[in-house]
C-alpha cells in the first residue's frame, strides 16, 4: 500500500495540534464452486444487493464473514459494518436463524438448510471523513463506490467467505448496465445479455477467496487504455467524473514510468497482465478523500484528487504507482508466512514492513534516478525529505517490534514510517552491499535471489530472515539489521552519505506553501477548530513577503472556509499549488481581515541540502554511481 504521506501527515498533524489459518476441513457435500452474485442494476437506497450460494452443508452451524483487515492494509476495515439487511434463506425461501457474532460475522444455525446468503451492500466512500486516516472507514483505496456512473468493485467489500471454505472456488456474477465499461483481471468465462437488451451478466472465475480479495474490478463510465510494457499488457482504466483528465494523456506518464521500472527490475516478470484503476475525486461531499494506492498481485486501485493539474497528477502516478508495482517483488514474490496464510479476522502480522513496504518505497525513488526520470539533485531532495519526516517519528523504536504490531498503539501511530524510516533502511542496505562488493551486488539483486529461492507460493520463516539474508550477504549487513532494524538504535545517515562522498549542508531549497523542507507551518487549535500560521511562517518567502504573521488565523482559502474537519481536503489542494497560480486567501489578524490576492511566486526557506564533498575521494565517486545508476 502507498499511503500519500501528505494525507496523512496531515491528519497526524491535525490530532496533536492520522495467528494464520493454514488449514482448514470442508464442510461442503460437493465440489460445486461458492456462487456468488453482485447486480448493479437493482440498486436500491445506495445499497448493491449480494447474493451468495454456496452449495449443500454438511454442518448444523456455519459461520459467514466478510474481512476484518485486509492484505497490504495495516488498519481494521471492518467490510461487515456496510452490510444491511442480511438474511440466509432455506430451500423453501424461509429465513433461518442467523446471529451476528461482531462486526464482520453472522452465524448460520440449521446449516444443512441453507440454500443462500443474501444481503445489501453500502460503498465506504459515502462515509470517509479522512479517507480512512484516524478513522473507521476504510482507507479509500481499499473501499468502495456506489454511484449511477461508477462502481469501485473492490469485491472483498462485497463478497465474503465461509470459514471452512476459504479455499474453496468461487463463480461471481456481475450484472450491469449494458453501456457500462468493466475491466478486471479475473477470468471472464462467460457473458450473457438479458432479454430486454439493457443489461450484461459477466461471470468470473475464481480458483479460492483470495482471488476474490486480490481482483478488484471497475465498472460505469471509464476512459480505458490498454499498452505492452516489455510482453506485461498494462490495462489503464480512468474515472475521471468531470472528465478533467483522459486514460491517453495519462497513458504518456504511465507507459515512459512503467517502461523504466521493466528495465530496472530487468529479468522479474511475474504476470503476463497488470490493471491499474485510476479513481480520480472530484470535490462533492461523498467523495473519497484518502489519497494514495493499494497493490494486488496482477494489478493496483489508485485514488487521487481530479482537481490536480496534469504535472502535479504526473508526479503522484510516478511515485504512487511505480511503488505498487514494485510489490511485484516484495511481498507479492518475497513474504512470510503471516503474509501467505494471511486470516481476514484475526490476522498476524510479519515483523519485516522494512522490506514489504521501505524496500518498495526504496525502489520507487531509486529507479527515477537511475532510469534518468529525475536529476541526482531531486533524488537528494527526496532522501533528505524521508530523513526529515522520519526524524518527527520514535527513531528509537524497534522496526520489527512496530511491523509485528502495527495494529496497536504505541505501533500504530508509527506505520507511516515504513514509508520514511523504511525507505532509508533499504538505501542503508544498498550502500553496504554496493561496498562490500565493489559495486557489483545491491538491494535489488539481493531482493531477486530472494524472489528464486522463494517466490509467490513459498513463504519464508519470519524469524529467520534476517539470519538467511545475513547468510547471503555480508556481516556487515546483519550487523546493520540487528542494530537498526531488530534493535533501537537511530541511524546516522551521514555514515553512508560520507562512503558515496557525499554530506549534508545548509542551503536554500524549494518548499510549498504548507510546509517548510517537510515541516509543517500551521498551529491547529482544538477548541476552536481554527488554523494559524505558526512561527514558521516566517522562514516560508512566500508568505513572510506576502506580510503574513505568526498568529493568523486562515479564514479562507480560494473562497472554500478553512477548519479542522476539511482541513485535510483544503490544505492538499493548497499542497497542490504551483507558481503562477492566481490565489485568494483571508485572514483574521487580531478581529482585522487581511486579504492576499496575487500570484504565486516560488516559495523557498532555509533547509538542508545534499551534495558532494570537496574531499571526495575517487572511490567514494564510484561507489555513489553504482548505487544510483546501477
Amino acid at each position: 500500500m502507498k499511503n500519500q504521506t501528505l494525507a496523512i501527515a496531515i491528519a497526524a498533524m491535525l490530532l496533536v495540534g492520522c495467528n494464520s489459518t493454514k488449514k482448514t476441513s470442508n464442510d461442503l457435500a460437493t465440489t460445486t464452486p461458492i456462487a456468488a452474485a453482485i447486480n448493479l442494476t437493482q440498486v436500491l437506497n445506495d445499497k448493491v444487493p449480494v447474493t451468495i450460494n454456496p452449495g449443500r452443508f454438511t454442518s448444523e452451524t456455519v459461520t459467514y464473514r466478510l474481512p476484518r483487515v485486509i492484505q497490504g492494509t495495516y488498519s481494521v476495515s471492518d467490510f461487515g459494518k456496510y452490510v444491511d439487511d442480511f438474511k440466509a434463506l432455506d430451500y423453501k425461501g424461509n429465513e433461518l436463524t442467523v446471529n451476528k457474532v461482531d462486526n464482520n460475522s453472522w452465524t448460520i444455525s440449521n446449516a444443512t438448510k441453507l440454500d443462500k446468503l443474501v444481503y445489501y451492500v453500502n460503498d465506504t466512500y459515502d462515509t470517509e471523513i479522512n479517507g480512512g486516516i484516524g478513522e473507521d472507514a476504510p482507507f479509500s483505496p481499499s473501499g468502495t463506490n456506489i454511484e449511477p456512473t461508477n462502481y469501485v468493485l473492490n469485491l472483498h467489500g462485497f463478497i465474503g467467505y465461509f470459514d471452512s471454505l476459504k479455499k474453496g472456488q468461487y463463480k461471481l456474477d456481475v450484472t450491469a448496465p449494458i453501456n457500462f465499461v468493466r475491466t478486471s483481471a479475473l477470468q471472464e468465462i462467460s457473458k450473457k445479455t438479458s432479454k430486454d437488451g439493457k443489461s450484461i451478466t459477466s461471470s468470473y472465475s475464481a480458483p479460492r477467496y483470495f482471488d476474490i480479495t486480490d481482483n478488484p474490478m471497475f465498472y460505469g463510465e471509464l476512459d480505458v487504455e490498454e499498452f505492452l510494457v516489455g510482453d506485461i499488457n498494462i490495462v489503464l482504466s480512468v474515472y475521471s467524473p468531470n472528465k478533467i483528465h483522459s486514460a491517453a494523456k495519462i497513458k504518456a506518464v504511465i507507459e515512459k514510468m512503467m517502461q523504466a521500472q521493466k528495465t530496472f527490475l530487468g529479468d522479474i516478470n511475474t504476470t503476463p497482465r497488470y490493471d491499474i484503476y485510476l479513481y480520480l475525486a472530484g470535490q462533492n461531499e461523498d467523495a473519497p478523500k484518502g489519497f494514495g494506492a493499494l497493490e494486488h498481485h496482477t494489478s493496483t486501485v489508485v485514488v487521487l484528487p481530479e482537481a490536480m493539474p496534469e504535472e502535479a497528477l504526473a508526479s503522484s502516478l510516478t511515485d504512487v504507482v511505480s511503488h505498487e508495482f514494485f510489490h511485484i517483488v516484495t511481498p507479492l514474490s518475497v513474504h512470510s508466512e503471516d503474509v501467505h496464510y494471511f486470516d481476514y479476522n484475526q490476522p498476524t502480522f510479519s515483523k519485516h514492513l522494512w522490506m514489504y513496504e521501505g524496500v518498495t518505497e526504496y525502489f520507487a525513488t531509486l529507479f527515477q534516478v537511475d532510469q534518468g526520470l529525475v536529476d541526482t539533485n531531486a533524488f537528494y531532495t527526496k532522501i533528505l525529505g524521508k530523513i526529515g519526516a522520519a526524524s518527527g517519528m520514535n527513531d528509537a523504536m524497534s522496526f520489527t517490534k512496530m511491523s509485528e504490531n502495527v495494529l496497536e498503539e504505541p505501533y500504530a501511530s508509527q506505520y507511516l514510517n515504513v514509508y520514511n524510516k523504511g525507505a532509508l533502511i533499504g538505501m542503508c542496505i544498498d550502500v553496504l552491499l554496493r561496498e562490500e562488493s565493489n559495486g557489483q551486488r545491491g538491494i535489488l539483486s539481493l531482493m531477486k535471489e530472494l524472489s528464486n529461492k522463494y517466490g509467490k507460493n513459498k513463504p519464508f520463516e519470519d524469524d529467520k530472515i534476517i539470519d538467511e539474508i545475513t547468510a547471503m550477504t555480508y556481516p556487515s549487513v546483519g550487523a546493520f539489521l540487528q542494530k537498526h532494524v531488530v534493535g533501537n538504535t537511530p541511524i546516522n545517515y551521514n555514515e553512508f552519505f560520507e562512503k558515496t562522498g557525499l554530506e549534508i549542508t545548509e542551503a536554500k531549497v524549494k518548499t510549498n506553501y504548507i510546509q517548510n523542507d517537510g515541516a509543517f507551518i500551521f498551529m491547529p487549535n482544538q477548541a476552536t477548530g481554527e488554523i494559524a500560521f505558526s512561527e514558521a511562517v516566517k522562514a516560508n518567502s512566500f508568505w513572510a513577503e506576502n506580510g503574513v504573521q505568526p498568529g493568523d488565523i486562515i479564514k479562507t482559502i480560494d473562497g472554500k472556509a478553512l477548519n479542522l474537519a476539511n482541513a485535510q481536503e483544503v490544505l492538499t489542494a493548497v499542497f497542490m499549488w504551483q507558481p503562477g497560480q492566481d490565489v485568494d486567501v483571508r485572514l483574521n489578524r487580531n478581529g482585522q481581515e487581511v486579504v492576499i490576492k496575487t500570484k504565486l511566486t516560488q516559495s523557498y526557506t532555509t533547509g538542508k541540502s545534499l551534495k558532494e564533498s570537496s574531499k571526495a575521494t575517487a572511490a567514494q565517486k564510484e561507489l555513489r554511481k553504482a548505487w544510483m545508476k546501477g
